[in-house]
C-alpha cells in the first residue's frame, strides 16, 4: 500500500492540465493503487484525482457509496480519460476538497451527467450519474482540467466557509 501525500492549494501541480493516458503500463498502475490506497486512508475522501498526487495524468478515483446519504451509486469507480458528455439541471452543493483543507463552499453544479471513460482495461465504459455521486464526479474531473471547487464557488464573500475543527 502506497498512501501519497496530497497537494495543497496553492501548489501550481493542482492547477496543471492532466494528459492522456493511452496505455495501462506498470508507472499507471501504481498511480491507480496509490489513489485508491490515498482514499481509503484519509478516512473521509470519496474521491481523488491524479493531479492531487502530482501526477499529470487523467485519472480519476471515485466512490460515492462511501457517503451514506448517496443511495444510487455505482460503487467505487477507477476512471481513466474521464469526458463529461451530457449535463441535466442544475443544484446547489457545498463541496469540500482534500487538497483545499481549510475551506468549503456552495458550488453549483449539473444534477445528472453523462460520463464516459476507460476502466483499467482501456475499454470504454458509460454511465449516467446523479446527485451526489454526479457532483463527485464533476470535482474530479475539473481537477484533471486544473480547476479547483474554490473557482467555481457562486460567491467568494458569501459562499466560502472555513471548515469546522473537530476534536
Amino acid at each position: 500500500m502506497a498512501e501519497r501525500e496530497v497537494l495543497i492549494y496553492p501548489d501550481p501541480r493542482l492547477k496543471e492540465i492532466a494528459r492522456d493516458v493511452d496505455l495501462v503500463d506498470d508507472y499507471i498502475k501504481q498511480v491507480i493503487q496509490d489513489l485508491i490506497d490515498t482514499m481509503e486512508m484519509s478516512g473521509h475522501s470519496t474521491g481523488i484525482a491524479a493531479t492531487q498526487i502530482g501526477e499529470p495524468v487523467r485519472i480519476v478515483v471515485a466512490d460515492a457509496s462511501k457517503n451514506k446519504k448517496c443511495e444510487d451509486n455505482h460503487g467505487r469507480l477507477v476512471m481513466i480519460n474521464p469526458e463529461i458528455l451530457k449535463w441535466e439541471g442544475m443544484l446547489q452543493f457545498r463541496e469540500g476538497c482534500m487538497s483545499v483543507p481549510d475551506f468549503t463552499g456552495n458550488v453549483n453544479r449539473a444534477r445528472k451527467i453523462l460520463i464516459r471513460y476507460q476502466d483499467e482495461n482501456l475499454e470504454s465504459k458509460v454511465i449516467e450519474a446523479e446527485g451526489f455521486e454526479a457532483v463527485l464526479l464533476q470535482h474530479e474531473t475539473d481537477h484533471l482540467e486544473g480547476t479547483l471547487f474554490i473557482d467555481r464557488v457562486i460567491s467568494k464573500r458569501t459562499d466560502l466557509f472555513r471548515r469546522k475543527k473537530y476534536k
